[in-house]
């Protein structure tokens, strides 16, 4: 019967298969015009919005960013990173930009070993890498972009002034970590001395001020003028080193997107200091097992998952850093004939609780994302963060944007390709996806840390071996594995009981989460399919958020 629930929920593109006997929690949304998903319903609209104002996917990304900025304060901001997809309907192109920043120069690990520093705490001044995500904006607009620069912040300043109501999950978040928020953040996001609550109207003048600002003087203002002033202004005063040098001569990058084929898909990343490798990787692992043949919320489905994961967040512990000062083995990692001997370790009756890094040779063959498709059909996979809930917890003065704590998650270990060095850019968690079959092209991703690429795969494999749509595929019960080793794993409830004893007989360790659990990842995603012109759109319950259409002209 658990096996006929998913059956009777497969739908192929775009036809609708016993629509009215599934187990999906929503309906994709279905449109002709555009479509923007986010993690909250103001940052969707207001991209929607930008659409219908003749805006591209690249301008309505950036105006629902910045408003995310404002009403999912602890993702995402100004102070964070950020990484994007960006398909072209006409050409076919895929673009990708790198928007994560560099390590002031002042900062190495001779240095944290005289301060008395084993390590980054997550609310140290020193985890502050130069934010990336203002010039990955400019550079995007300047590119792709089509309405005045001006009016994509209109939206996020008018809520900043104007305030709105707090939602129910970023609530629970802004609740729960509030206590890493230094003296002048509290000020910011602690109205009264405490979080907000559900519904509550919150207002951030100060950052509609930096908004403003970035409006008028682009991401010189960030960089070299009165935000940049406030910023070092700011880390003096916390005691870190970064000059006015270390932001005036940051600049994001193009890079060329890496892939790989999963069965009859082909499977899109950015290259490293992002873990999107690790996506492809354990995807080329999987393919050597018949996954499609089993149910997706089957013991040998889950476990087979679970290994091909394992395997590859080693190597991507092992070996991914900044490509500028080292040099990951990608070829190697992305290597069929590397994934079949990896696969070739899995026991499919037993889990491995001892997974080493492979040997892969280098010829060998908290966040917020988003996601965008235009009435054109150009597709924008976005993702942006302040790395931790909070980042920092220490807030730019008088701009009422937190920095983010990327540097974080350097290695204090000298030989290790991601240690600590100066205008060095630290291994990045947030990756956007990108995938297409024939007609068919997704863009989509999901959030939390190491949990993105575990995720990312079993949401391509729900979509390629399960034959779910895109929604669905969102939906779908996972795990994730949050540490390297050993063979604890967190699960939803909704993965049948008699299941989780299976894995468990097989050696996993579970912790049984709930039933949407936002451990998990929420996520987004939207679909363009180019012979019928019809654009689809999907948004994870484990978030606040909604896919909301452009509104079509009928009034016009």
């Amino acid at each position: 019967m658990l096996k006929l629930r998913f059956w009777f929920a497969v739908i192929s593109f775009p036809s609708l298969v016993a629509a009215q006997d599934r187990s999906q929690a929503r309906s994709m949304v279905i449109a002709k015009r555009g479509i923007v998903a986010t993690a909250q319903p103001l940052a969707s609209q207001a991209g929607a919005q930008i659409l219908a104002r003749g805006g591209s996917a690249v301008d309505a990304a950036i105006a629902a960013n910045a408003v995310l900025s404002l009403v999912e304060p602890m993702m995402n901001g100004p102070g964070g990173d950020l990484f994007a997809l960006i398909w072209d309907a006409k050409t076919g192109k895929l673009t990708g930009i790198n928007a994560s920043g560099w390590a002031p120069k002042g900062l190495s690990i001779d240095y944290l070993e005289k301060a008395g520093l084993s390590s980054i705490p997550s609310n140290s001044i020193h985890g502050v890498t130069v934010p990336g995500c203002v010039d990955g904006w400019e550079k995007l607009h300047k590119r792709f972009g089509k309405l005045p620069w001006r009016d994509l912040f209109k939206p996020a300043i008018y809520y900043a002034e104007n305030g709105f109501p707090v939602t129910e999950l970023i609530q629970w978040d802004w609740d729960n970590a509030s206590s890493k928020l230094d003296d002048e953040a509290r000020k910011v996001y602690l109205p009264n001395g405490a979080a907000p609550k559900v519904g509550d109207v919150f207002r951030n003048p100060q950052l509609g001020h930096a908004l403003r600002l970035i409006s008028e003087l682009g991401a010189a203002a960030f960089y070299g003028g009165p935000i940049g002033e406030a910023i070092l202004k700011t880390s003096q005063r916390h005691q870190g080193t970064m000059t006015a040098d270390d932001l005036r001569e940051y600049q994001s990058e193009w890079v060329a997107p890496i892939s790989t084929g999963y069965r009859d898909w082909k499977v899109y990343q950015l290259p490293p200091n992002g873990q999107g490798i690790g996506t492809l990787e354990m995807l080329n692992i999987m393919e050597n097992f018949p996954i499609g043949n089993y149910s997706q919320d089957s013991a040998d489905a889950f476990h087979l998952k679970i290994e091909a994961q394992k395997l590859a967040t080693q190597d991507l512990k092992r070996y991914v850093g900044d490509p500028r000062f080292s040099k990951p083995p990608v070829a190697g990692l992305l290597s069929k004939a590397y994934a079949k001997e990896r696969a070739a370790s899995i026991d499919p009756a037993k889990a491995h609780c001892d997974v080493e890094p492979g040997k892969p040779e280098s010829g060998h063959g908290n966040t917020t994302y988003l996601s965008v498709v235009d009435k054109d059909g150009n597709v924008v996979s976005w993702i942006q963060s302040i790395s931790d809930i909070f980042g920092s917890g220490i807030a730019v003065e008088g701009m009422g944007f937190l920095l983010h704590d990327r540097g974080g998650a350097f290695s204090l270990e000298k030989e290790h390709p991601n240690a600590l060095g100066p205008r060095k850019r630290p291994f990045h968690t947030i990756i956007p996806g990108f995938m297409e079959h024939g007609t068919q092209h997704i863009g989509f991703g999901i959030m939390r840390g190491m949990n993105q690429a575990q995720a990312q795969a079993q949401f391509i494999s729900n979509v390629v071996d399960h034959k779910m749509n895109i929604q669905l595929a969102l939906e779908a019960p996972r795990f994730t594995k949050p540490s390297l080793g050993g063979c604890d794993l967190r699960i939803e409830n909704r993965v049948p009981e008699a299941v989780r004893d299976e894995l468990t007989k097989r050696g996993h360790q579970l912790w049984v989460m709930g039933d949407y659990s936002g451990i998990m990842g929420g996520g987004q995603a939207v679909m363009h399919d180019s012979a019928t012109k019809v654009n689809y759109g999907a948004s994870s319950p484990r978030k606040d958020g909604a896919a909301i259409p452009e509104p079509d002209p009928y009034f016009k």
